[in-house]
C-alpha cells in the first residue's frame, strides 16, 4: 500500500511538471490547467509560468494527444514553427562558415555591473556590484569544432571523444567543441594567444551593466537560445547547434550563445560571493566555475532552467561531457 502511494505521488509530481510545461509552451496560464486537472494546485509547489514551469520532464507530444484541444494543438504547432523559423543557422556547413582561425573578439569596457541574484540558488547570491578594473576582449562565439581541430592538428593535442580519426562529425564544423576539460580549454586559449575569462568577465559580457536576467532581457524566450526547454517544446532530442544561430539571443555587447548551447569553462575557482553566508564544503580551490547553461543541463538544476546569466555550475577540471565547451578572453 505504501509503495502504491509513493508511486502515485511521484506520478503526480511528474505529471504536474509536464502539465505546467505544456501550459507555458502553448501560451496558457497555469489556471487553464484546472480545466482538465481540477485538483492541480500549482501554487503549492511555487511554480511560475515564465520560468520554473518550463521544465524538461516528460513528452509534450504525449500530453498533446491526451489533453490538448484543437485550438491548443494549433498553438503548439504554431510555436514549433516559430522556433524553427527563429533558428538562423540550421543547415550543415562543410566546410565551416567561420573557418578554423581563432574567434573574432569583442571589447568589453571596464567598470561596475550587477552580479549574482537574490532570487534563486544560495550560491548565486547575494546580488552585488562587482567591478572589472580594465577593458578586456572576449570571443564573440564559443570555440567551434573546426577551430579546435586546427589546434590539435598543430599541437598534436589529444582529440575530443566525439572526434573520429581526429576529425569532428560531418556537418558539425561550426558547432561548439565539447568533451573538453578545463585544461583542454586553457591549452587552446593559450595556443590562440588568449586565456579563459574570469566568471566576472564572463557575466558582465553576457549580462551587461543593467543586471538583465538573460542576455536579451528579463523574460525567458524559447526562440532566443538552445535550451532543453526549446527541445522539449519541439519534442525532439537535444543537441548542440551552430554557434551564432540565435540572432535575438545576443547580449548587449553582441556575444552569441551566452545562454544555452554549451556550458562554458571560466578561469575562476568556485567560491562564495562577498556577503554569502551559505556554508558548503564545495567552496574553495577544488572546482572551476562554468557559466551559461546548455542544450542539456538537467542534472545540476534538477531539470530547472539554467539559461540565466547569473547562473553558475562547478566541476573538477578533468570533467568532460557533451554539454561543456568554452570561449576565450584576452587583456585589451
Amino acid at each position: 500500500m505504501k509503495k502504491n502511494n509513493l508511486k502515485r505521488r511521484i506520478l503526480l509530481v511528474l505529471g504536474g511538471c509536464l502539465i505546467s510545461f505544456a501550459a507555458a509552451a502553448v501560451g496558457q496560464t497555469l489556471d487553464d490547467c484546472a480545466h482538465c486537472h481540477p485538483d492541480f494546485k500549482h501554487k503549492q509547489v511555487k511554480l511560475t509560468a515564465k520560468d520554473k514551469c518550463l521544465t524538461c520532464h516528460g513528452s509534450l507530444e504525449a500530453h498533446d494527444k491526451k489533453k490538448a484541444s484543437a485550438g491548443d494543438q494549433a498553438r503548439i504547432t504554431a510555436l514549433r514553427d516559430e522556433l524553427k523559423a527563429a533558428l538562423k543557422y540550421e543547415e550543415f556547413y562543410s566546410p565551416s562558415r567561420l573557418g578554423d582561425a581563432p574567434n573574432e573578439m569583442i571589447r568589453i569596457p571596464a567598470g561596475q555591473f550587477i552580479k549574482g541574484t537574490n532570487d534563486r540558488l544560495p550560491d548565486e547570491g547575494p546580488q552585488h556590484l562587482a567591478e572589472v578594473r580594465q577593458d578586456y576582449l572576449i570571443d564573440k562565439f564559443e570555440v567551434t569544432n573546426a577551430q579546435y581541430k586546427r589546434f590539435i592538428d598543430e599541437t598534436k593535442h589529444r582529440s575530443p571523444k566525439h572526434f573520429q580519426n581526429r576529425t569532428y562529425p560531418e556537418g558539425k564544423a561550426d558547432h561548439p567543441v565539447v568533451f573538453v576539460s578545463w585544461d583542454d580549454a586553457k591549452d587552446y586559449c593559450t595556443w590562440a594567444g588568449k586565456r579563459l575569462p574570469s566568471q566576472e568577465e564572463w557575466e558582465k559580457a553576457a549580462r551587461g551593466e543593467d543586471g538583465r536576467t538573460y542576455p536579451w532581457g528579463n523574460d525567458f524566450d524559447l526562440k532566443n537560445a538552445n535550451t532543453p526547454q526549446r527541445w522539449a517544446a519541439l519534442d525532439q532530442p537535444g543537441d548542440t547547434l551552430p554557434v551564432g544561430s540565435f540572432e535575438a539571443g545576443r547580449s548587449v555587447y553582441g556575444l552569441y550563445d551566452v545562454s544555452g548551447n554549451v556550458w562554458e569553462w571560466t578561469d575562476s575557482w568556485y567560491d562564495a560571493y562577498p556577503g554569502n553566508t551559505h556554508i558548503t564544503e564545495n567552496y574553495g580551490e577544488k572546482y572551476k566555475v562554468l557559466k551559461g547553461g546548455s542544450w542539456w543541463d538537467c542534472s545540476f538544476y534538477s531539470c530547472g532552467i539554467s539559461a540565466p546569466t547569473f547562473n553558475r555550475s562547478f566541476f573538477t577540471r578533468s570533467t568532460k561531457n557533451n554539454s561543456f565547451g568554452f570561449r576565450c578572453a584576452k587583456d585589451a
